[in-house]
Formats: C-alpha cells, structure tokens, sequence
C-alpha cells in the first residue's frame, strides 16, 4: 500500500466535508482506480463532473500512482 494526498476544491471540498485528506491506495494503481475508490468512499462527489489531477498537471487516469504522489479533485468551471 501506497498514500496519496488528496486535495479537493470548490464545490468538491463542499460535498466531502474536507479539503484534504490522505488515502491509502494499492500498489501500482491507475489514478482512475484511484478516483472509483475516492467517489466509493465519498460519494456525495458522484453529484458532480469530475476533474482530476496528479501532481499539478491534468490526468488522462492511466498514470500510475507512486507514494505521496498529489490527486487534485475539482469539478469543470464554466465562464462567459
């Protein structure tokens, strides 16, 4: 088992109650396995169209998660 951190923003951070938490993932775990088992364990975030990404930069959800690793979760922000 491996820990990420997981940081959520906007009206994601409303849902789950929390900024920021740490969770434990398996080994050598696509970010969008990753992601499932966040929204399992969260799952007032399934309300929302999710964005995600690893380490500051946009995930596709193959990359593959390393310990302490950065997941940012926020939803898509529409202007005009």
């Amino acid at each position: 088992m491996i820990e990420v951190q997981v940081l959520f923003f906007g009206a994601t951070a409303d849902s789950v109650g929390k900024r920021e938490i740490n969770f434990p993932v398996q080994d050598d775990l696509p970010a969008e396995q990753a992601l499932l088992a966040i929204v399992e364990k969260y799952p007032a975030l399934t309300q929302h169209k999710l964005l995600y990404s690893i380490n500051q930069e946009y995930a596709l959800g193959d990359e593959i998660l390393r310990d302490g690793d950065e997941i940012a979760i926020f939803t898509a922000v529409s202007g005009g």
